[in-house]
């Protein structure tokens, strides 16, 4: 092989490897491009999902928007707010102020235990009842629950005061009523299936659109208030709490709710004669 053959190979060799390396040289400039695009994009990403939950983070929560809507008033209901709700008989002379907050394990008790002896005492026009709804638990132990459910009533009451009052019972019942931890009740679905052991409330589709639609939640704060305004007139703050002629109706202990059907009937007929 002569000198100038291997010289040309030579010299050949290194310009494909010139060549070569030159496009080793693109494809890795290339692919540090990309790596760059990438990473800016995954951070204007990351930055916009940032910006995105902030904005979510700082609008105003499902219940503090219900502050700034307009208030429907159930039908059944009087007074300027709707808050007023008295079940029983007109030509009952006294009336007895009933607070109860929806997930309230003791009120669960106290329906459980006393509610078929207070609806035998309304239904024979012995006293009134005037119901009013509490939603401190939802504070106490966060939740919703309290306030959806009380809209729910609401909207039960809007069908008749005989709905109202078992759709009352049936939520209170040791079946459908859940541990107080347990928010089963911000559940639309879990309060209609509830209403639906309600005769007048079963496949009632102006119901379940008002419990869909929310459309007594507003009616629900305002009657929250209500309860902490009768609080601080009475001196209480949790429910089960009775109130008959100003005073508060309690069990032996002389502080709280009679707990049984014997502690009721004791209490209700010194309240009656009060």
């Amino acid at each position: 092989m002569s000198k100038r053959n291997t010289q040309a190979a030579k010299t050949a060799a290194r310009e494909r490897l010139r060549a070569e390396r030159e496009r080793e040289a693109k494809r890795a400039k290339v692919k540090r491009q990309v790596t760059v695009a990438l990473s800016v994009v995954a951070v204007l990403a990351a930055a916009g999902g940032i910006g995105y939950a902030v904005v979510q983070a700082n609008k105003p929560g499902h219940w503090e928007a219900v502050k700034d809507q307009k208030l429907v008033k159930p039908a059944n209901t009087t007074g300027a707010d709707g808050t007023t709700v008295v079940i029983g008989k007109s030509s009952a002379k006294k009336t007895l102020a009933m607070y109860e907050d929806p997930r309230c394990p003791v009120c669960a008790a106290f329906e459980q235990t006393v509610g078929q002896t207070v609806k035998k005492d309304v239904d024979e026009g012995k006293f009134k009842i005037q119901f009013v709804g509490a939603t401190f638990i939802d504070t106490n132990i966060p939740g919703e629950g309290s306030r959806n459910a009380l809209s729910a009533l609401g909207a039960a009451l809007n069908v008749s005061p005989e709905a109202f009052v078992e759709y009352k019972a049936a939520l209170y019942s040791a079946k459908y009523h859940p541990d107080e931890q347990d928010d089963k009740f911000k559940d639309d679905a879990y309060l209609l299936k509830v209403a639906d052991t309600v005769g007048a409330l079963k496949n009632n589709a102006a119901f379940e659109k008002a419990v869909k639609d929310g459309t007594y939640d507003k009616w629900a704060l305002v009657m929250s208030e209500k309860f902490d305004t009768d609080g601080q007139k009475y001196g209480f703050q949790g429910t089960p709490t009775l109130v008959m002629d100003g005073k508060k109706v309690t069990g032996a202990d002389g502080k709280n709710a009679p707990m049984s059907v014997d502690e009721f009937n004791t209490a209700i007929d010194k309240a009656l004669k009060g």
